[in-house]
């Protein structure tokens, strides 16, 4: 009689376990979320905070952050080493975009208004990408070369405007260095810029007009969304519902990577902007909670 009851208890233990499971019930604790993460600091900022809410807040027991080019986060994502990648650009990345099959694409999760271009600080006085030509500036700092921008000027927009200057690409962390060294000497110099980003609170620069419209589509505003992978909403409701929960306007992803900046580690920025922000990010947090709850 003993060995049935411990058989029975046994057996409705497994069934729960296999009915939990079927209804999303899988615990956290129990399993590993992988982000793609491009580099540049809004992509930094959005996978280091999610990193941190659903480790500290939602239960993960890890959330992993990779750091990869462009062309190998979609990928990435296609094909399910990744989960999901959040610094999606669209116009820029659609050619990215369109490859992947096997992934799905979650509304906009930035509510402000982005720009993208070549650059010169205020006291450089010209207005037109053309003027650049009128100056004693020879290369534009650029950033990572698997970046649409870094393809489209030397492609469209030197030969566009017959520049003189060289297109000289690098990390994004690097031009920004280079960024601060030339306008805290007061230097003449071009640069790749967008919003949102720090540099805008940091520097006085303004973007130059491109009258042949020889950047294309990034002279337009872009939308910043998630890729998923397909999988995704079935294999892991949990994350689908927070990633999809996700929402920052330009204030606050401005705030979010000003305190990565003076925090000098990203997880511990991202962890510090969320405590100070709780009416921000807890709508995110209770999506994740009632998914796994259902």
């Amino acid at each position: 009689m003993k060995a049935s009851r411990k058989l029975l208890a046994l057996i409705l233990v497994l069934v729960a376990g296999v009915l939990a499971a079927g209804c999303g019930g899988s615990s956290p604790e129990s399993k590993t979320l992988t982000l793609g993460d491009i580099g540049w600091d809004e992509s930094v900022a959005v996978s280091n905070l999610s990193k941190t809410l659903l480790q500290d807040d939602v239960g993960y027991g890890n959330v992993e952050l990779q750091t990869l080019d462009v062309a190998l986060l979609f990928e990435g994502v296609n094909n399910g080493d990744l989960d999901a990648f959040q610094d999606v650009w669209l116009p820029n990345h659609k050619d990215f975009v369109d490859k992947a099959n096997d992934s799905e694409l979650l509304d906009p999760w930035f509510q402000g208004q982005t720009s993208f271009g070549i650059a010169v600080p205020d006291y450089v006085n010209i207005n037109s990408i053309p003027q650049l030509n009128d100056t004693s500036i020879d290369e534009i700092l650029g950033i990572e070369p698997g970046a649409v921008i870094s393809e489209t000027i030397p492609n469209d927009v030197i030969p566009t405007y017959d520049f003189k200057q060289n297109y000289v690409p690098s990390s994004t962390a690097a031009m920004l260095s280079e960024v601060d060294s030339r306008y805290k000497n007061n230097e003449d110099f071009s640069f790749v810029a967008w919003s949102p980003h720090w540099m805008n609170q940091r520097y006085d620069f303004h973007l130059l007009d491109d009258p042949e419209d020889a950047l294309g589509d990034l002279n337009d505003p872009a939308q910043m969304l998630t890729i998923i992978n397909k999988d995704l909403p079935d294999d892991d409701p949990v994350a689908y519902a927070f990633l999809n929960a996700i929402r920052l306007d330009d204030a606050q992803l401005d705030d979010l990577e000003n305190t990565i900046n003076e925090a000098g580690d990203p997880l511990e920025g991202a962890r510090q902007w969320a405590d100070a922000n709780p009416d921000v990010v807890q709508p995110w947090i209770d999506a994740a909670k009632n998914a796994q709850q259902s």
